[in-house]
């Protein structure tokens, strides 16, 4: 995937502008992985769904608190 494809897909699937959309498509590429939001389970299911239709791949995980 491009670096645009990653920005423009957090831009449009997560309430995350550019500039943090940006930042954390930088991070990910930089240490293989990235904690992009927090949500309750059934958002994060779906944002994992929305993601996948896109060619980007998600993973969940509870809230390690």
């Amino acid at each position: 995937n491009t670096v645009e494809h990653v920005i423009l897909s957090i831009v449009k699937l997560t309430p995350l502008n550019t500039e943090a959309a940006f930042e954390k498509t930088l991070t990910a590429h930089e240490k293989g992985l990235v904690l992009l939001l927090v949500t309750h389970k059934e958002r994060a299911e779906l944002y994992q769904e929305q993601f996948t239709s896109l060619k980007l791949t998600v993973s969940i995980e509870p809230d390690a608190s």
